[in-house]
C-alpha cells in the first residue's frame, strides 16, 4: 500500500484509504468468500448482532446476505446454529459468536460472578439455579418456557425465577445458548455445548482483552481506540492497556481528527499489505451491521449520520422505522425503509443522495425482493418524487 510517513515514522493513511480498508476488512470490497460461506463471515467478523426486529429479514440474516448475496435463509440459520460452531453471548450486544471465542469472554463471565447478580435478583438463587441445571442435565437443551416459564405473567421484563436463574447461568458460563427456536433462546449445559479444549481454556483478563482487541482490529481494518472498544463493548482503558501487545500498528488517518485533521488510529498489519481493490458490493445494510453499528465511526468514515428510528415516535421519524443504508461503490448513498406485503417488497420511504444512485438502488431492491421470496417492488414514498418514474422503469428491467 502507498502511504505517507509522518516525521515521527508513523504511517499516514488518507481518509479514502481508511474507508476502503474498512470495507475490505468487513468483507464488502473484493471477491466474497463463498467457500467459507456464512460461517466464514461469522469467524471473520467475530460477532454478528441479534435483534428482535424482523422487517425484510432478521438482522443476523442480513449480515451474511450483504456480503455473500442471496444465500438461503434456512442455510444461514443452519450455519449459525448447526454443529456446535457458535454460541450466543454478550459482545457488542447480544451476538452470535464463533465457538472459538468462548475462552475470550471468560473475563466477562468472571465480571458477572464478581458482581454477584444481574439486574434481576433471585429470591433463592442456589435452589433456582440447581433446579435449572438438573432439568437441563435430564432433558437436554430447553427454552425458558420449557424450563418452567419466562415471565410471571406480566410485562416482558417481569421475569420468572426460572428465567432469572437460567440467564444468570448463561451470564456466568454454566449454560450456553446454542440456538434460537421461534426466537426463544435454547439453553444447554456448557460441558455439552462447548468443546472440551475450549471449555477448559481459562485465559486471564488481560489475555482475553488483548485477543479481542486483535480480533476487532482485523474486523475493522483500521480503527481508533474508541472504535476498538465499541466492537465488543470493552472499556477504553482496557483497550489502551492491551494495544501495545495486540499486534496492531499505530497509524495516522487524515480527516479523522477535529477540523478534519489527522488522528491517531490502529491498523491490522494485514490490511496494510496491499491496496484495497476489487468489486464493491451493492446492498442494503441492516442498521445493526458491524459496518455501521457504531454511529460515530459511520459518520467519520462515510459522512452519514444514521440512527435506528424504530423506537422513535412515528411522527418524529426522519427516514423510517427500519431505514437500511444503501451501500454502493464503497459509499453509503441513501436509505430505504422496507416492508413486506404478501409477495411484494415495499419501499415505504427512500432517501437518496443523488439520481446517480438510482441504478444501484433498483438493483439492491430487486435482489432483496428475490431473496425474501417477493416478485414485485412497490415504492410508497420518495423524498425526491422527481426520481419516481426513472426508478420504476429501472425496477422493471
Amino acid at each position: 500500500m502507498t502511504e505517507a510517513t509522518s516525521p515521527a515514522g508513523v504511517l499516514t493513511l488518507s481518509a479514502d484509504q481508511a474507508r476502503r480498508i474498512a470495507l475490505r476488512a468487513q468483507g464488502l470490497l473484493g471477491a466474497p468468500d463463498r467457500r467459507g460461506g456464512v460461517r466464514g463471515v461469522l469467524r471473520h467478523l467475530g460477532a454478528v448482532q441479534l435483534d428482535t426486529i424482523s422487517v425484510l429479514a432478521r438482522s443476523h440474516e442480513l449480515v451474511p446476505y450483504a456480503r455473500l448475496g442471496a444465500v438461503g435463509r434456512a442455510g444461514v440459520e443452519a450455519a449459525y446454529w448447526g454443529g456446535g460452531t457458535s454460541f450466543e453471548y454478550w459482545s457488542h450486544a447480544a451476538c452470535v459468536l464463533p465457538v472459538e471465542e468462548w475462552p475470550l469472554f471468560a473475563f466477562r463471565r468472571r465480571a458477572f460472578l464478581a458482581r454477584g447478580h444481574r439486574w434481576h435478583r433471585m429470591e433463592d438463587a442456589e435452589r433456582s439455579c440447581a433446579e435449572v441445571l438438573a432439568r437441563l442435565t435430564a432433558d437436554g437443551p430447553l427454552t425458558s418456557t420449557e424450563l418452567g416459564g419466562a415471565r410471571k405473567g406480566g410485562e416482558w421484563w417481569d421475569w420468572s425465577e426460572t428465567k432469572i436463574a437460567v440467564e444468570w447461568l448463561l451470564d456466568t458460563g454454566r449454560v450456553v445458548c446454542t440456538e434460537r427456536r421461534s426466537w426463544k433462546r435454547v439453553y444447554d449445559l456448557a460441558e455439552r455445548a462447548v468443546p472440551a479444549e475450549l471449555l477448559d481454556s481459562d485465559p486471564d483478563d488481560a489475555s482475553c482483552v488483548r485477543q479481542l482487541v486483535r480480533q476487532s482490529g482485523a474486523a475493522l481494518g483500521v480503527a481508533t481506540v474508541k472504535d476498538l472498544s465499541d466492537y465488543h463493548r470493552l472499556k477504553v482503558d482496557q483497550v489502551a492497556a492491551a494495544l501495545p501487545d495486540s499486534g496492531l500498528l499505530p497509524v495516522l488517518v487524515e480527516g479523522w481528527g477535529r477540523g478534519r485533521a489527522a488522528a491517531p488510529a490502529w491498523a491490522d498489519p494485514a490490511a496494510l499489505d496491499s491496496e484495497p481493490r476489487g468489486r464493491h458490493r451493492t446492498t442494503l445494510l441492516s442498521p445493526f451491521d458491524s459496518l455501521v453499528w457504531d454511529r460515530a465511526r459511520t459518520e467519520r468514515i462515510f459522512g452519514l449520520s444514521h440512527r435506528l428510528e424504530a423506537y422513535t415516535p412515528k411522527e418524529k421519524r426522519q427516514y423510517g422505522y427500519f431505514a437500511m443504508p444503501l451501500l454502493a461503490g464503497g459509499r453509503l448513498v441513501g436509505r430505504v425503509d422496507p416492508a413486506r406485503e404478501g409477495r411484494t417488497l415495499i419501499a415505504r420511504q427512500i432517501t437518496l443522495d443523488s439520481a446517480k444512485a438510482l441504478p444501484a438502488l433498483a438493483g439492491a431492491l430487486r435482489e432483496a425482493a428475490e431473496w425474501v421470496g417477493c416478485d414485485a417492488v412497490r415504492v410508497e414514498r420518495l423524498d425526491d418524487e422527481a426520481l419516481r418514474t426513472p426508478l420504476e422503469k429501472l425496477l422493471l428491467q
